[in-house]
């Protein structure tokens, strides 16, 4: 059984009720207890000396370690693998969501908590924003190669030609004898400079008359 906690209901007791089914589960563990109780002092003395497990199993299953679980940050332990992070509580997955990703717990719950993101990145993040333990399954999803171009073709990539490499009516690049821009920096096809620093000029021509 996998849970997904409800953030805007935190759980006030040792461990997190699934947000469906919860007294099914619940009800479950004390069946099981119970059974489990009856056998043995109903049973002779031998069965009663053998040696047991300090805890029945059902007993000391972390809940809030399992695989699949949908949890807030501050109840997940350190050193936890985790992906589909928010960054608001409530908002939604939002970091850690590509084939085989995952960040990491850094510290200590915490009214913010540092996750170490796959890029390497350290963020502090509400504790109420919600997570899922493990790894995005498909490690091997940026390992393939493609056979051929037109694989490339079937997922929709088109191919990228250079704008020195058009004529002058399809880019600002285009034309001129040899390899040349044509004296002007870099631009996109439609004339907007695209190298770093540039910055859209806001409000211009507003408020003329």
């Amino acid at each position: 059984m996998v849970m997904n906690c409800d953030w805007s209901k935190p759980s006030t007791s040792g461990f997190l009720r699934p947000a469906q089914n919860a007294h099914t589960y619940l009800r479950f563990q004390d069946l099981v207890r119970t059974a489990n109780k009856g056998r043995v002092e109903g049973g002779s003395q031998l069965a009663a000396s053998w040696p047991r497990p300090p805890a029945y199993r059902y007993d000391i299953l972390d809940l809030n370690s399992q695989v699949g679980n949908c949890i807030p940050l501050a109840d997940i332990r350190i050193g936890t693998w985790v992906h589909d992070i928010e960054c608001n509580p409530g908002q939604g997955a939002k970091l850690a969501r590509a084939a085989g990703t995952f960040a990491k717990i850094m510290k200590e719950p915490a009214p913010q908590c540092l996750v170490r993101l796959p890029s390497g990145v350290e963020k502090l993040i509400d504790s109420r924003c919600r997570a899922t333990i493990g790894i995005v399954s498909n490690p091997n999803h940026g390992a393939r190669k493609l056979r051929k171009a037109g694989q490339s073709r079937w997922l929709g990539r088109r191919p990228i030609v250079r704008g020195v490499a058009m004529n002058p009516v399809d880019h600002p690049h285009g034309g001129g004898e040899g390899r040349t821009k044509g004296g002007r920096p870099s631009v996109s096809p439609w004339g907007k400079p695209t190298k770093a620093g540039f910055r859209a000029v806001v409000g211009v021509g507003k408020g003329r008359n």
